[in-house]
């Protein structure tokens, strides 16, 4: 938690301007501010979203993980619980989306904290897009995506010049509202590193079809679960072939030559191998011929489907994607429950 000399001291207050006044993101009357709360350890927080929880009238969060953060507000500030909890389900999107229109309307400072960035894989587009709707005023506060803190407290830099060269960040789960399938041999030819978000139960379907899209069986993957989190962030890695077993949420994934990375700087976590843990197999998509991911409907598909490549890398594999849970670029929907779980 922040403590005395930690934070510059207008954190504890409002932003600084250049002329010492607050600083202004959003107009005058400001009620609704989208903040990221980054993947969980305070202290990751911007000063922007420390000076307005500690302003706070309501805050809004998705699950009890984020308490920590939400304690900055004032002890009189309302805390909304809109995830799902014991004995209540979690509110529908155009219900939560209903609901920050009426408390931004009623005049008060409130924060909508948001895992990670409000705008990756957290929908806090949409939330943007129903308060614009509305005629609500609101600031976005970008916070640090797991999509990025996860592979780099877990010792995996996801760019090195000499091993990849691009990053794709999927949202690994289903949604009927997602535009369509994700192309999977666009997605393995591209190669490069895969971050998975919001794929925790989707993985192992996830490598099944980047395998029947062409890619290495070899190709590394980690799985990082509550990274940032000191005494809590467990990171295990394995390949495509021989996925990490599950681990308890937040998880995100890493696809690639540079999974296999461990630069072990975090001393708050715990790494391993699926040689110490076990692992689990891929599930192989229905209808999927070998090296070839069926075409999902209305996805364009190459005439062939080459192996996919990494950017070059000196004896080292091609990347590929696996799957947190938190929200992201989701998988097919028609993809079916995961199976038995394998062991080495």
């Amino acid at each position: 938690m922040f403590g005395a000399g930690v934070l510059p001291a207008h954190a504890a207050g409002a932003p600084e301007g250049a002329a010492g006044g607050p600083v202004r993101y959003g107009p005058a009357g400001m009620t609704v501010h989208l903040v990221g709360a980054g993947p969980g350890d305070p202290e990751l927080l911007t000063v922007r979203a420390v000076a307005l929880l500690r302003r706070a009238e309501v805050v809004v969060t998705d699950r009890p993980s984020s308490d920590p953060i939400a304690d900055l507000a004032p002890a009189d500030a309302e805390r909304i619980l809109v995830g799902k909890r014991p004995g209540a389900p979690a509110l529908e999107q155009d219900e939560l989306d209903a609901l920050l229109v009426e408390l931004g309307r009623s005049g008060r400072e409130v924060v909508r904290l948001k895992s990670g960035d409000p705008f990756v894989a957290a929908r806090g587009g949409e939330e943007a897009l129903a308060l614009a709707a509305a005629g609500v005023p609101f600031t976005v506060v970008p916070g640090v995506s797991a999509g990025l803190a996860a592979p780099a407290f877990a010792g995996i830099p996801v760019h090195v010049r000499q091993r990849s060269r691009v990053v794709t960040v999927l949202a690994g789960n289903t949604d009927p509202e997602y535009p369509g399938e994700v192309d999977w041999d666009a997605l393995a030819r591209l190669g490069g590193t895969i971050v998975v978000l919001t794929g925790r139960s989707r993985i192992r379907r996830i490598a099944g079809w980047l395998l029947a899209a062409g890619m290495a069986p070899d190709t590394p993957v980690a799985a990082i679960s509550a990274a940032s989190r000191t005494g809590e962030q467990q990171t295990i890695r394995g390949t495509l072939e021989a996925l990490p077993p599950r681990l308890a949420p937040p998880v995100t994934f890493v696809i690639g030559d540079v999974a296999a990375i461990d630069l072990d700087w975090f001393a708050g976590g715990e790494a391993r191998t699926v040689a110490e843990t076990g692992s689990v197999a891929p599930l192989a998509p229905r209808g999927a011929a070998p090296g070839r991911a069926p075409a999902a409907p209305g996805a364009p598909r190459a005439a062939s489907v080459p192996r996919a490549s990494a950017d070059p890398a000196p004896a080292a594999p091609d990347p590929g994607p696996q799957g947190p849970d938190a929200p992201g670029p989701r998988a097919s929907a028609t993809l079916d429950a995961e199976g038995p779980r394998a062991h080495p």
